[in-house]
């Protein structure tokens, strides 16, 4: 909105990798800053080794605080509990170093996946001394319910148990710490409304959708490296970018590849590439049971963690992993790419297919979640069931083999202008100034009575916390 003054947005997030929340939460960035806006993203994590570019050249400030108490997990457990406190202590840094500034903006917090820190910051936060020259206000982004992403059906009986009243507290923790969001925005129509059935509308107010987007600017960046050379000597390529987690189900990629058989599987490859971080067991573990599944069919499998061994990979290779692509190397793919295999079930939003559209490619995607609202069946890719391999494999033979070049080209047509028209860098910044225009034009919400007295002694439970968290690492 042009009428929307000047502000300074302080965004919060808890570890700058290269996965999905991660790519819009710096396109978040990007677009509040193309706009005049004054933006810094606090962390408690960034690897400048595995992290989008934006995150470590500058172009965004990008400051790494509240990371040298808590650790992200105690021997790979209680990942939830850390992440919270590791938020916390981000918040105590923040609010620290913003009462040591001067500013005379108003102070917009975005904060997403966690969202523990925001009755601190409501409590706590400069714009606890509202004036008409200075107000604060906390706009959450959600990507999903955390107490729907943690697992509870794994081991026995009484371990779910134990699972559950685990989880207890931090669920009903997740809904009062939500609801003292001044507005909660979701990432589609799909995710609206599974917040809006857990946490209730009247906890939330009315939730808003703020579609991801991709930067059409850098739309042409596999253009040019078209020109200078097929990639495999001009390979077929049917791509899956996900990160390596068993809920994405690429292994749905693997057999539906498998099912086109040895004669049209000649000249193709099926290349798996994704988010991977060796800290992370789930990575390492998904990539190994996925090469053995390959393997078992009787797939030649090669694996790759930089560009030069994945260009140099032998011709014989009928599945290739790619490991933590680069974006430049990534833009090439999607650019030279027949297809994108999209496999995950129920997925939020899924910026892939997305990003794959931009660049004239056709998505085959499950035909649930996100890419209901992405997606135009026919036009701009297909919809499938993710549990019929089959109806898979006939969509991947129809496009390497039965489509013509005139029809390919009216779908790439079709696909660029769906992303410019509704998910565009522009257009979520438009989005995005309207939310918060609308959130400054009304009244924080409430926040008081009992709640104070909550927060009063979560401190106290945080600062309990943390003590035995720097003894137990001190011994």
């Amino acid at each position: 909105m042009a009428g929307l003054k000047r502000s300074n947005v302080i965004i919060i997030h808890p570890d700058l990798g290269i996965g999905g929340a991660e790519r819009l939460i710096i396109d978040v960035a990007l677009a509040l800053q193309n706009r005049g806006h004054q933006v810094t993203i606090y962390t408690s994590h960034r690897d400048k080794s595995h992290c989008f570019e934006e995150a470590r050249d500058g172009t965004l400030d990008v400051r790494v605080r509240g990371n040298t108490i808590v650790p992200a997990h105690v021997c790979g457990r209680f990942h939830v509990l850390m992440a919270i406190l590791r938020q916390l202590h981000l918040t105590v840094s923040v609010l620290k170093e913003l009462g040591t500034t001067t500013k005379t903006e108003d102070d917009i917090f975005v904060v997403d996946q966690v969202p523990a820190c925001v009755p601190f910051l409501k409590t706590f936060g400069p714009g606890s001394r509202e004036s008409p020259n200075h107000r604060q206000r906390i706009l959450f982004y959600c990507h999903f319910p955390d107490q729907l992403l943690a697992r509870r059906d794994e081991g026995g009986e009484a371990l779910r148990l134990l699972k559950s009243l685990y989880r207890w507290p931090f669920d009903w923790f997740e809904g009062w710490a939500l609801s003292a969001s001044d507005k909660v925005v979701a990432n589609s129509r799909f995710t609206r409304g599974v917040v809006s059935e857990v946490f209730g509308r009247k906890s939330l107010g009315d939730v808003r959708v703020v579609y991801p987007c991709v930067d059409i600017e850098g739309a042409d960046a596999g253009d040019e490296a078209q020109e200078e050379g097929r990639l495999w000597g001009g390979k077929k390529i049917l791509l899956s970018i996900n990160r390596f987690e068993r809920k994405k189900d690429m292994a749905l990629a693997i057999r539906a590849y498998y099912g086109l058989g040895k004669e049209k599987m000649s000249g193709t490859r099926l290349v798996i590439a994704g988010g991977y971080d060796n800290r992370v067991q789930e990575n390492v573990q998904y990539h190994r049971e996925l090469d053995e599944l390959a393997t078992s069919l009787g797939l030649q499998t090669a694996t790759s963690k930089t560009v030069i061994s994945a260009l140099s990979v032998p011709d014989s290779i009928d599945v290739l992993f790619l490991l933590s692509v680069p974006t430049a190397f990534r833009d090439t793919l999607l650019s030279q790419s027949k297809l994108l295999l999209y496999t995950p079930i129920n997925e939020h939003f899924g910026i892939v297919p997305v990003e794959a559209m931009r660049a004239g490619i056709p998505v085959l995607a499950s035909n649930t979640g996100g890419p209901l609202e992405t997606i135009v069946e026919g036009e701009t890719g297909w919809l499938r069931d993710a549990k019929v391999d089959a109806e898979w494999t006939a969509v991947m033979d129809k496009v390497l083999y039965q489509m013509s070049q005139v029809e390919l080209g009216r779908m790439s047509a079709a696909a660029k202008a769906r992303v410019q028209n509704e998910f565009s860098l522009t257009a979520m910044g438009d989005s995005l100034e309207q939310e918060i225009s609308d959130m400054l034009a009304g009244d924080k919400r409430p926040f008081y009575g009992f709640h104070q007295v909550l927060v009063a002694l979560a401190v106290g439970g945080v600062v309990f916390s943390l003590l035995v968290a720097w003894a137990l690492r001190a011994t």
